[in-house]
């Protein structure tokens, strides 16, 4: 098939972020193109330094890696076995190191990450570390990279940060060919909408916990990755649009034979793509600006996860390449929304997935223009990722996918979308930058002009709660919520109350600097606020009964107030301890601000 032109909005965006981005870019490329014109860096190594490296490995690995003629590929997971959508990666490395060593190389066990769970952390002080983790995930995933032993990467991680760091760090090393081998979503259970209800209900008092418990339980009841569209399952898509999974392997559930041939197929995969190989194919080209615009508008699609309002941003920087919000809206007025996926309907990711998946999506925005079909993946151009993978003999082979959804109230095409725009929106205005997620937000609560309600700890607003003080319009504002003030922590707890009152017929809406992600639903949430309370920002001059405006139909997050004239009032300096958190103070010092990725790294922003 010829490529379709690109939709000129899609080709000005993606020509600007290059623009801007031409210094920083072209230093990264010149960094990693030295690197990996140097070949397999182990053969430079001392002899005690190889020695050290293969000390472990059989008498035939270590001949194989002693001739530096064969790819050495490191294996960098998130294993863990408390993680549910992490517990089937234990079988992964034998797997892939058998299938690399049928094809004629071999595979070593460089190192894990750390893999946090938010669903578990949720409203707990080891949330405060969430967001923190990504960056460490970063760094331990260039500590694992760093002994110089290696031609290529799998990376194992499905969830949240995990993704997003693993990504980070492999770019530290973008001379690497890297592929990112998922493990799927969990089997359907309860449906999120039916969560969702018996989760307000014990919000609003009418049932208990062992009643939550048992829908809570039903919904997540085995292996994989929880089935709503939050972040981990984002992740997912935002991989295959970015070229970095094998075509179509996101959503095929643990535990089945087709799950484990593309396992195998991604180890022997790999080994093309080396510099060894037929196909070199470093992970720092694959990341270029076409698939940041990829992921952008994949993003924007599918109304994913507000959280990569900020990791793609974090991705592009470790890239050498400069995103902004201003991207990321200018794409949103033309890309249409196309999934409807809980929070953003009723449907899970194993129904969409069963409707075409990414497979008939990709091919909707392509045929469209508004992606880049030429971008560089770990399967050749993105046009691969029309096709969706199928067992045969015992393997996996691509055929064509589905030329229309098989159910249209869960996916749907360019031609008949369930919005014309996509499914997040920015915001500005006296009150600073914000992000919303609109996609499952009603149209007639997409604005709200209302009294402002102020709190600094999310547990201060459900006790307003509880004591009824709340049931009338109202903007609830949670400050002091971001990345310097504590870390950025998810305020899902809040989302059973705000539901209810808006239930109630109250206009209602959260502005915050800290997060909701994919999660995110029916309540008008202005997010990631930007600058934070902590850092000075407008929401620390905030008072109660102020009038607030949080407009998604005109990108407005305003303020009836001068708040110029205010001074913050005095507030003790936050130094959390317990929980791990006071070991994280130099990140709390040292972290950017949410628009520019909210990275320890640093970030050089161009004018």
């Amino acid at each position: 098939m010829d490529h379709v032109s690109t939709h000129p909005t899609v080709a000005a965006v993606t020509a600007r972020i290059a623009e801007r981005s031409a210094v920083g870019r072209a230093a990264y490329l010149d960094r990693i193109r030295t690197a990996s014109a140097q070949g397999p860096a182990r053969g430079s190594l001392g002899c005690a330094n190889l020695a050290h490296g293969v000390a472990a490995c059989g008498p035939a690995e270590k001949l194989t890696l002693r001739a530096a003629v064969k790819p050495n590929i490191a294996i960098v997971s998130a294993y863990n076995d408390m993680l549910s959508a992490h517990q089937p990666f234990e079988a992964f490395p034998a797997i892939l190191k058998r299938a690399i060593a049928e094809a004629g190389g071999v595979a070593q066990f460089a190192g894990g990450v750390p893999a946090m769970c938010d669903g578990i952390t949720q409203g707990r002080a080891g949330m405060e570390l969430s967001l923190f983790s990504r960056d460490v995930i970063a760094m331990s995933t260039a500590l694992a990279l760093s002994h110089d032993m290696f031609d290529g990467a799998l990376l194992l991680g499905v969830c949240d940060k995990i993704v997003p760091g693993l990504v980070i760090g492999a770019l530290a090393f973008g001379h690497l060919p890297t592929i990112l081998v998922p493990a799927g979503p969990m089997t359907s259970g309860l449906s999120n909408a039916e969560k969702s209800r018996v989760r307000q209900l014990h919000a609003e008092g009418k049932v208990g916990r062992e009643e939550l418990l048992a829908a809570e339980s039903a919904s997540y009841h085995g292996p994989g990755t929880c089935t709503f569209y939050g972040t981990a399952n984002s992740n997912q898509l935002l991989m295959e649009a970015m070229g970095l999974h094998l075509p179509a392997a996101a959503f095929v559930n643990p535990g089945t034979p087709l799950r484990t041939a593309l396992t195998e197929e991604a180890g022997r995969r790999v080994l093309d793509l080396t510099s060894l190989g037929e196909n070199y194919t470093p992970i720092g080209e694959v990341i270029d600006e076409r698939a940041i615009v990829n992921g952008v508008v994949a993003l924007l699609a599918t109304g994913g996860s507000t959280n990569h309002t900020m990791h793609l941003v974090a991705i592009a920087a470790a890239a050498g390449i400069t995103l902004r919000w201003d991207d990321f809206a200018e794409l949103s007025a033309v890309v249409p929304s196309l999934t409807r996926i809980y929070p953003n309907g009723t449907a899970d990711v194993n129904h969409f997935h069963a409707a075409g998946g990414t497979t008939y999506l990709i091919s909707e925005l392509l045929d469209a223009g508004l992606m880049h079909e030429d971008a560089r993946t770990v399967a050749g151009e993105l046009s691969a990722y029309r096709s969706e993978p199928v067992l045969r003999d015992g393997g996996v082979v691509w055929l064509g996918g589905v030329s229309d959804s098989l159910d249209k109230t869960v996916l749907r095409g360019v031609a008949d979308p369930f919005a014309p725009d996509g499914g997040l929106r920015m915001l500005s205005g006296r009150l600073g930058r914000a992000v919303m997620k609109v996609s499952a937000v009603k149209a007639e609560h997409r604005v709200v002009t209302a009294p402002a309600r102020v709190f600094d700890d999310q547990q201060d607003f459900l006790d307003a709660f509880q004591a009824g003080e709340l049931f009338h319009d109202l903007v609830a504002v949670v400050r002091y919520q971001g990345p310097k003030a504590n870390g950025m922590p998810e305020l899902h707890k809040l989302t059973p109350a705000l539901g209810v009152l808006q239930d109630r017929g109250h206009a209602v809406a959260l502005v915050t600097d800290g997060r909701m992600s994919g999660a995110s639903g029916k309540i008008p949430a202005a997010i990631h606020v930007t600058p934070e309370a902590a850092d000075g920002g407008p929401l620390s001059r905030l008072c109660d009964g102020d009038l607030v405006t949080v407009d998604a139909e005109t990108g407005t997050l305003d303020v009836l107030a001068d708040l110029d004239a205010r001074t913050p009032e005095p507030r003790e300096p936050n130094s959390p301890t317990g929980t791990g958190r006071e070991l994280f103070a130099a990140f709390r010092a040292a972290i950017g601000p949410a628009d520019q990725g909210a990275t320890v790294f640093g970030m050089e922003t161009a004018s």
